[in-house]
């Protein structure tokens, strides 16, 4: 973490979550007739114009479309002057070795867990190769169940690509994680509050789960129709997340949408 940006138990944290900028080695590359670099940088103007300075950034994966260590350098170079810390997850468009040498240390972190203030935030990588569903695998749930032991006394946010209980959308729901429940069994067995957030879907969503609530988060690029039974995009433009997690356990979290006069030309198909 940069000297100076943690904030204390007793302070609320600030955390502005971005998922899904689908970055390519080539800065003009699109996804779905969006340019995503340009996407990003309006998402992000926009996102650090307006409500408090964040104390992190949480990148929910897919942070690049080719897994290439230019578009893993360009998120770096955007971020790194912020002055935050930001802490990453893969996603089934990632390559997980490359995201992690590309943007492991100086500021940024893939993976692992970090504490700040009364929360713990755990950062869990559901990357399958080749597949866009996506799975943890018990080795990983018994390590997060020690995970979750070692921090009894702190409120936990787990951070990961793939949500864990289907959002109604067929197409979508088929490539979820896998072993979601598994996940919520263990999360349900923590002693405070406790949620996960994820990325991947490219749209809002919000559902209690027993004491547990589970979020997803607009992309910053394109985002598909809640509800669709097939593919089909939404209208709605880039966006993103922002959480206030405060020291008693309660969140504060709203989506937020780029202005209509901010949005990126669809250059390409619908």
């Amino acid at each position: 973490m940069h000297p100076g940006t943690a904030p204390q138990p007793s302070q609320p944290l600030h955390l502005l979550q971005l998922t899904d900028t689908h970055l390519f080695a080539d800065p003009l590359g699109e996804v779905y007739g969006i340019r995503t670099s340009e996407s990003l940088a309006r998402v992000l103007g926009q996102a650090l114009a307006s409500g408090p300075s964040p104390d992190a950034l949480l990148l929910t994966g897919d942070v690049a479309d080719d897994g290439s260590e230019a578009a893993y350098l360009r998120v770096r170079e955007r971020l790194s002057p912020l002055g935050r810390p930001v802490y990453c997850v893969p996603g089934n468009h990632d390559e997980p070795r490359t995201m992690a040498r590309v943007l492991g240390g100086g500021g940024f972190q893939v993976g692992g867990q970090a504490s700040l203030g009364a929360w713990t935030l755990l950062l869990l990588d559901s990357h399958v190769p080749g597949e866009p569903h996506g799975r943890l695998g018990e080795a990983a749930l018994a390590r997060l169940e020690a995970d979750l032991e070692a921090q009894a006394d702190r409120h936990v946010l787990v951070a990961v690509h793939h949500p864990p209980v289907p959002l109604g959308s067929a197409w979508i729901d088929a490539m979820g994680l896998e072993d979601g429940e598994a996940l919520l069994e263990r999360l349900g067995r923590h002693p405070r509050a406790c949620m996960v957030t994820s990325g991947h879907v490219h749209q809002a969503f919000a559902a209690p789960r027993a004491r547990l609530q589970v979020f997803t988060s607009p992309s910053t690029c394109a985002q598909f129709a809640p509800g669709a039974a097939d593919f089909e995009l939404d209208v709605r433009p880039p966006g993103w997340r922002r959480w206030t997690l405060w020291p008693d356990g309660r969140i504060d979290t709203a989506v937020h949408w780029l202005d209509v006069d901010e949005r990126p030309d669809r250059a390409g198909p619908a």
